[in-house]
């Protein structure tokens, strides 16, 4: 059997630039499929009004079973984040079929 490879992807989800780098972690998925086993860590800055709160979104994700999913949606939504914050959250959450309820109580 063959090892997993961790990735430990510390990341901003408010951040351009951490969605710019989803190119380069999907493109180690392609190489590396169902062993690459992705660990999302959060590195919210203070110039990033929701990246605190779009961190304890990814929690609950993660906590219903879809965190890569849900990172990966609010990172392909930085800029709509910026401009209507904690409601994008719960967006992505109901597009995704989560308990967008939870994520409220989680914010």
């Amino acid at each position: 059997m063959t090892d997993s490879v961790i990735l430990d992807v510390w990341c901003e989800l408010q951040c351009p630039d951490c969605h710019s780098a989803l190119d380069d972690v999907r493109a180690l998925r392609a190489r590396y499929g169902d062993r690459l086993d992705i660990r999302l860590r959060h590195f919210p800055l203070e110039k990033h009004k929701h990246a605190f709160a779009a961190a304890q979104a990814a929690e609950e994700a993660l906590e219903q079973g879809q965190g890569w999913p849900y990172a990966e949606a609010v990172l392909a939504r930085t800029a709509e984040l910026g401009e209507r914050g904690e409601a994008v959250l719960l967006d992505v959450a109901r597009e995704l079929g989560m308990d967008a309820e939870e994520f409220d109580t989680a914010l």
